[in-house]
C-alpha cells in the first residue's frame, strides 16, 4: 500500500519574525522542557572580504616560493609523491615527472577566508617550477528561504564552482547542513539568533566566510511515545512511510517499533495537540492529520495521513473526556477498523471502545 501525493492542502504557513515568535514562546505551557523545530529562516547575510593581497607564486633555485601579505599558506587535495611545503617554499624531491599534475597552494586569512592559486608546474629530478598561475575565489555568497529552510549559494572564479557550505554558531539542537539548514530533527527553542556563521568552500580549497541572523520556530515537546487505545493499538506510520501522504494506521505500539513513535506537541489551538512521527524519537516534520478529503492520495476522504508539520487546524486534535480524540477542523472523532487498517474520522466515537485514546510515554510502551 505505496500512495503518491500528489497536490497540498491549500493552507498558507505565515514566516514568524521578531515579535511574532516570541508570542508564539510566551503561549507555550511552562511544563515544556524540550522542542520540536518547525521552521528555520535566514536573513541579513552579511559576507567577510578577504583581507590577503598581493598573491604570487614565482620560480627559485629548483623550488617555488609563495608570497602575499596577510596570509599563512597551505597546499589543497592530495599533492604529488614528493612535492612538500615549508612555509613559503614549495620543494620536490625525486625523479623526473612528464606532464605533473596541477598544484593548488591556499592562502587563508586570519578570519579564515581563503583565496586558492592553481599552478602549473614543470618537475624535474629534485626540482620543481611554476610555468602559470591562475586565482581561484569564492563570491555571491547568498541564502534564500525555501520550505521553512535555509538553502545557501556561492560563485566562484575557478574552473569547477563546487562548494560545500557549512554553518557555525548555531543554537543548541541543530546541526550544519550542505548546502541546506534544516529544522528536520532540530530540538532547538525557538528565537531570533544572531551572528551564525557559513562558510562556502571552492573544492580548491578558496573560502568565503559570512555572517546572518537565523530565526527558530519550534513547538513545545510535552511526551515521546504514541496515543494508545485499550487494546494496544496506537497510531502507526504504515511500514515507517516517511514521506507526505503516508497513511496512518492502527497497530500494537512497542518500544521496538519506529513506525510507532510520535512526538506529542502542544497544539496551537485551544485545548489542541498535535502528533509528529519521531521513529526512534527523531522528529521527521511530518505530522498525523485528518485533510478532510483535499488529499486526492488519501484512500479514504477522512483517512489519517502524514503531512507536513504546521499550524493549520487539520492537524490538531482535542482530547475528550471519554478519550476519543476530535479534529478541530473536520469535528470528527479518529476511529480505528481493525489492526492494520487506517484510521479515520468518524461523526461519532466507536461504542466498542476502539476510539478511547490514551497518550503513553515510550518507557510506558511494552518492548
Amino acid at each position: 500500500m505505496h500512495f503518491s501525493l500528489r497536490g497540498a492542502l491549500g493552507i498558507g504557513i505565515p514566516v514568524l519574525l521578531g515579535g511574532a515568535v516570541a508570542v508564539g514562546a510566551a503561549a507555550l505551557p511552562a511544563r515544556a522542557t524540550t522542542w520540536q523545530d518547525t521552521g528555520v529562516f535566514g536573513y541579513s547575510l552579511k559576507a567577510s572580504t578577504f583581507s590577503g593581497a598581493s598573491l604570487k607564486a614565482t620560480s627559485g633555485t629548483k623550488v617555488i616560493t609563495l608570497s602575499g601579505t596577510g596570509v599563512t599558506w597551505s597546499l589543497s587535495g592530495t599533492p604529488p609523491t614528493g612535492v612538500s611545503l615549508s612555509g613559503t617554499t614549495i620543494s620536490y624531491t625525486g625523479n623526473g615527472v612528464t606532464s605533473p599534475p596541477e598544484i593548488v597552494a591556499v592562502a587563508t586569512d586570519s578570519a579564515g577566508n581563503a583565496e586558492a592559486l592553481e599552478l602549473n608546474v614543470t618537475i624535474a629530478a629534485n626540482s620543481i617550477q611554476v610555468t602559470g598561475a591562475v586565482t581561484v575565489s569564492v563570491s555571491a555568497l547568498a541564502l534564500t528561504n525555501v520550505n521553512s529552510t535555509v538553502k545557501f549559494g556561492a560563485t566562484g572564479s575557478g574552473e569547477s564552482n563546487s562548494f560545500s557550505f557549512a554553518e557555525s554558531n548555531l543554537p543548541a539542537g541543530l546541526v550544519s547542513g550542505d548546502p541546506v539548514l534544516t529544522y528536520v530533527g532540530g530540538t532547538a527553542a525557538p528565537g531570533s539568533y544572531k551572528g551564525v556563521k557559513v562558510a562556502a568552500t571552492d573544492s580548491d580549497g578558496a573560502v568565503l566566510t559570512g555572517t546572518f541572523t537565523l530565526v527558530v520556530d519550534a513547538s513545545a515537546v510535552s511526551g515521546y511515545g504514541d496515543e494508545v487505545n485499550r487494546f494496544g493499538n496506537g497510531f502507526d506510520s504504515y511500514q515507517q512511510h516517511q514521506y507526505p501522504g503516508a497513511i496512518i494506521a492502527g497497530w500494537t505500539a512497542t518500544q521496538s517499533d519506529p513506525a510507532t513513535h510520535f512526538l506529542l506537541n502542544t497544539g496551537t489551538h485551544q485545548g489542541a495537540v498535535r502528533f509528529e512521527y519521531a521513529p526512534k524519537g527523531t522528529g521527521t516534520g511530518l505530522c498525523v492529520s485528518d485533510p478532510g478529503g483535499g488529499w486526492a492520495s488519501d484512500p479514504l476522504r477522512d483517512g489519517l495521513i502524514l503531512t507536513k508539520c504546521n499550524t493549520g487546524p487539520f492537524q490538531q486534535f482535542i482530547p475528550q473526556p471519554n478519550g476519543s480524540l476530535q479534529n478541530v477542523a473536520t469535528g470528527l472523532f479518529v476511529n480505528p477498523n481493525g489492526t492494520g487498517a487506517q484510521l479515520r474520522g468518524g461523526t461519532s466515537a466507536t461504542p466498542w471502545g476502539g476510539s478511547a485514546y490514551a497518550w503513553k510515554d515510550f518507557g510506558n510502551l511494552p518492548a
